[in-house]
């Protein structure tokens, strides 16, 4: 079965810190490119972050620049979110997904409907 599925969430104070991790199962992770995106209640769901099949492109939106960081380690078939100084507002449900790379130099986006394979999400709630 092809699949991802989320973990790493939970509860922290402001200011804290917490890594998700993305596990890619049934699919060869090396050609698919990962994207984290989340949603909050009453939003609409966006992208966080996203990093290409080899790596060599990330990116991430404007208010979490500096605090995020992506990273992949594909003989794992894991994709990992690292989340620092967070904020209330990063309170969310957190998805990873993935999207297949026909080519090696392809950069990653955050247009959801390219993505195929979603998790079933995991809560982070920042709050003192």
């Amino acid at each position: 079965q092809l699949q991802v599925v989320e973990s790493g969430g939970g509860l922290v104070q402001p200011g804290g810190s917490l890594r998700l991790s993305c596990a890619a199962s049934g699919f060869a992770l090396d050609y698919y490119a990962i994207g984290w995106f989340r949603q909050a209640p009453g939003k609409e769901r966006e992208g966080v972050s996203c990093i290409s099949r080899r790596a060599d492109n990330t990116y991430y939106i404007d208010s979490v620049k500096g605090r995020f960081s992506i990273s992949r380690d594909n003989a794992k078939k894991a994709v990992y979110l690292q989340m620092d100084s967070l904020k209330p507002e990063d309170t969310a449900v957190y998805y990873c997904a993935a999207v297949r790379q026909i080519f090696q130099q392809e950069l990653c986006d955050m247009n959801q409907r390219r993505y195929t394979y979603w998790g079933q999400g995991t809560q982070v709630t920042v709050s003192s």
